[in-house]
């Protein structure tokens, strides 16, 4: 008799599962779209300030090698900007791309 009763509340859970399952699936598409879209100007402007912090970091390490004469300071300034161009131009780039 438990047996019985374990096996008919197995069947009326995947009932149940399988009426949930029939909804609308294009709803929760747009839902979850709208969601991943909504963290993209805020995740842009993280990118925008991280690339403005590491542009100081670059600029106070460029401005020390400058300072103190040393031959590699075009080298590290050219780094240090590519980085900076990067974060923003990759950052504008998946904007525009996603959105």
């Amino acid at each position: 008799m438990t047996r019985k009763k374990i096996l008919m509340s197995a069947v009326a859970i995947l009932a149940a599962a399988n009426a949930f399952a029939q909804g609308n699936g294009i709803g929760g598409i747009t839902e979850a779209t709208n969601m991943v879209t909504s963290y993209f100007d805020p995740g842009t402007k993280l990118i925008y300030a991280i690339g403005a912090v590491v542009g100081l970091i670059g600029g106070i390490k460029v401005y020390n090698k400058f300072s103190s004469g040393d031959p590699d300071t075009s080298k590290t300034a050219a780094s240090w900007f590519g980085a900076c161009i990067f974060l923003i131009v990759a950052a504008t780039i998946l904007r525009s791309f996603f959105l």
